[in-house]
């Protein structure tokens, strides 16, 4: 790392600091340290003799001077280099502005020209409005977006809906926009959260995003905590290298443990290993682990096995008047995650009922009494794998009918419980350290959502059924016990 990265990476932790917490949760602030921000920069492959770089939410300027670090080492000796930056918030409004005017004292003294713009406005209104009347445009972009939900009826939903940008989430909104205000073969790299890659909310994003750039490399950190570590930031990011209104080749997809890189490794695949061409989701798949599964393993649709997985239909807050801590005669099961931590315990005493009053406002959000397959949507931290299923047995409930909490995912026939031997297949199936592997590599979220479970694909029924039937035989199931069972059955 250069001195001029490190003297900006001390200023960083120390503006950390100083920062009031409740505004950067605000704002959705993260500060890029700059090992990320030079690996960020090394990425760009054009060194034209005129740049035009946008850095959006550009804080203290680490993104900015890892490009221009960079600028000094590959542009034509004389190139000058344009840096438009966003921010708004006026402490570290006063750092980046030190930081570009020493910046341009620094290429000057090289030979450079550096001129540089700094906006003390919202990124996200400022670019809607240039969009949309044909403001400038860049030819690279180097971006670490704020995270933050974005309201269905918040100003900012709205602008972004004026230049055909619909999306959820600050980040996604800050990417899109830097692709929109990008020239036709100009250059996009971003850190970003990987839950865009999949699942229903983001999928108009994505199409809208693949529709204009082509992807030229992805990386993943396998440790999730250590990319924004002094931030406490807890989302799986990855680093997108993007182009402009360019032809879709290969993709190279690296990783790293951590932003040291010390482990740094990459491979070059197919687009069609990224985004399956039949897919109408457009998922986008980042294949880091090397899987050998045999065919047979993932041979089937839901759909083909006359299954459905769906959320648990109870939102408990909205049926806050009708808990129970405990059943009575005129009461039915409500299923919580907890109930299955470390095996199926019902009733179980918690903060949280155990019962549901049975009556004409609870009814319709009730399944009948039977045998089910369910995974938590969301997995406790000491957990190894992110699938975690397990079957609900009705023998030990007392009732017809089962309430099912909605972070629980639900493996149903047409809202129906399904044949035990086939539950319990279903479940070991989804507690392979196999299993597990292929859905990090398919799916962007920490959490496991209905819809990445539906375009998962299964054994067909009669292998679920004999996995199931052997599973019910045994007194108790270890994670090699399993895996040993997956690995023999297709000898």
């Amino acid at each position: 790392m250069s001195s001029p990265l490190r003297a900006i990476d001390e200023t960083r932790v120390q503006v950390i600091r100083q920062l009031d917490p409740t505004e950067r949760s605000r704002l959705g602030q993260f500060m890029t340290p700059t090992a990320i921000a030079d690996f960020m920069a090394s990425l760009f492959t054009k060194w034209p003799d005129h740049v035009r770089l946008l850095d959006p939410g550009a804080g203290l300027g680490s993104l900015t001077e890892a490009y221009t670090q960079r600028f000094f080492l590959k542009a034509p000796a004389g190139a000058t280099l344009e840096a438009s930056t966003f921010e708004i918030d006026n402490l570290l409004l006063g750092y980046l502005s030190e930081h570009m005017d020493d910046l341009a004292e620094k290429a000057r003294a090289r030979g450079f020209r550096l001129v540089s713009a700094i906006n003390n406005r919202d990124f996200i209104t400022e670019a809607s409005f240039q969009l949309a009347f044909g403001g400038p445009r860049f030819t690279h972009a180097i971006i670490n977006p704020p995270y933050k939900k974005i309201s269905s009826n918040s100003h900012h939903r709205k602008v972004l809906r004026t230049v055909g940008i619909e999306t959820v989430n600050l980040y996604t909104a800050f990417l899109g926009l830097a692709v929109g205000m990008t020239e036709p073969g100009g250059e996009i790299v971003a850190i970003v959260p990987r839950s865009f890659c999949n699942g229903t909310y983001f999928r108009p994003f994505r199409e809208w995003l693949l529709e204009r750039v082509a992807l030229r490399h992805v990386h993943v950190f396998e440790s999730r905590v250590k990319a924004f570590k002094d931030d406490e930031v807890l989302q799986e990011n990855i680093i997108v290298h993007l182009e402009r209104s360019a032809a879709q080749g290969a993709v190279v997809v690296s990783t790293s443990h951590d932003p040291s890189f010390a482990d740094y490794r990459e491979q070059a695949l197919a687009f069609t290993e990224i985004v399956k061409p039949s897919d109408e989701q457009r998922f986008i798949h980042i294949p880091t682990l090397k899987i050998d599964g045999p065919a047979w393993l993932f041979a089937r649709s839901l759909k083909e096995l006359d299954l459905e997985v769906s959320t648990g239909p109870v939102v408990d807050f909205r049926l806050r008047e009708h808990w129970l801590a405990d059943p009575t005669d005129t009461s039915v099961p409500l299923l919580y995650a907890h109930h299955f931590s470390g095996g199926f315990d019902w009733p179980r005493e918690s903060k949280k009922p155990n019962a549901l009053r049975l009556n004409d406002d609870t009814a319709k959000w009730l399944m009948p009494r039977g045998w089910y397959c369910i995974t938590k949507r969301f997995s406790s931290k000491e957990e190894r794998r992110r699938l975690v299923a397990y079957v609900v047995n009705p023998q030990r409930l007392p009732d017809k009918q089962i309430g099912f909490e909605n972070h629980l995912n639900v493996f149903h026939s047409r809202k129906q419980g399904i044949p035990p031997a086939l539950a319990f297949g279903l479940s070991m199936f989804l507690n392979s350290t196999i299993v597990d592997q292929h859905f990090r590599n398919f799916s962007g979220h920490t959490q496991v959502n209905a819809t990445d479970l539906r375009a998962m694909r299964y054994p067909d029924r009669d292998t679920l059924i004999s996995l199931g039937t052997w599973a019910r035989e045994q007194a108790k199931l270890a994670q090699e016990d399993i895996d040993d069972r997956l690995s023999q059955h297709g000898r």
